[in-house]
């Protein structure tokens, strides 16, 4: 009888985690917004701050009043352990191929280690669209699929025209991105707008450009046309007009 496979607890707990964590932001947030909701706010960007503030909560005098204030005496120091708290703490994130599994993990990841729209763009592009869809299958946070558009439009670049179609289709395939599309504020949906004006641009010249001679000339002329109903596909699901 062959021995049962030994079963990693720790992966579990870590597992478990995420999942409570990615709920209970889940929750909050939902909270947040019928909050905002409730109280008729004026604007777009009120509703959003309420709920990008959601994890927030009020000091207690506890926290204000009746503790000294300790100045540091070695700030080089003080900043060099928090660099290796910071590689500590990406060490931890970094699971999935040295790449975050979970929404918590991401948002994480994302917030605290990518510090640069380049970054970030180069980050998404090695992520995939596959695993940014798995990972956000139960939905897309709240505020990041404006700021993945941001990302995206300002940074794009004609070779990487195949994997940013594939952010945006696995993107779409998410719970509740309807509503996520309609919550953009204008400054995102026009860099939504700038980057699909820019997949069609690069569409256009690798069509004209980079077509080989030959037998081959009819397989790559048929892969840019899918790609250009791909295209066409994306942007009815992203409202672009």
């Amino acid at each position: 009888m062959e021995e049962a496979e030994a079963i990693d607890f720790c992966a579990l707990e870590r597992e478990l985690q995420a999942a409570v964590a990615a709920d209970e932001k889940y929750q909050r947030e939902n909270d947040a917004k019928f909050r905002a909701v409730h109280q008729k706010v004026a604007s777009y960007e009120e509703f959003r701050d309420i709920v990008l503030a959601s994890h927030l909560k009020p000091l207690e005098k506890k926290d204000k009043m009746g503790k000294k204030k300790n100045l540091l005496w070695n700030s080089y120091a003080t900043q060099a352990k928090c660099k290796q708290d910071g590689e500590m703490e990406l060490a931890q994130v970094r699971g999935w191929d040295g790449l975050p599994e979970t929404s918590a993990d991401f948002y994480r990841y994302w917030r605290r280690c990518l510090k640069s729209g380049q970054e970030r763009y180069r980050f998404l592009c090695q992520l995939g669209g596959e695993p940014l869809g798995r990972i956000f299958q139960a939905e897309v946070g709240f505020g990041l699929l404006g700021e993945f558009l941001v990302v995206l439009a300002e940074h794009i670049c004609g070779a990487d025209r195949a994997a940013v179609l594939q952010i945006l289709q696995g993107l779409c395939g998410t719970k509740r991105f309807g509503l996520n599309v309609a919550l953009l504020s204008q400054g995102e949906k026009d860099s939504c707008r700038d980057l699909f004006g820019k997949l069609q641009h690069m569409g256009r010249i690798r069509g004209a450009e980079d077509l080989p001679e030959g037998p081959a000339e009819a397989g790559a002329a048929a892969l840019q046309e899918e790609r250009n109903k791909l295209i066409q596909e994306l942007v009815k699901c992203y409202c672009v007009s």
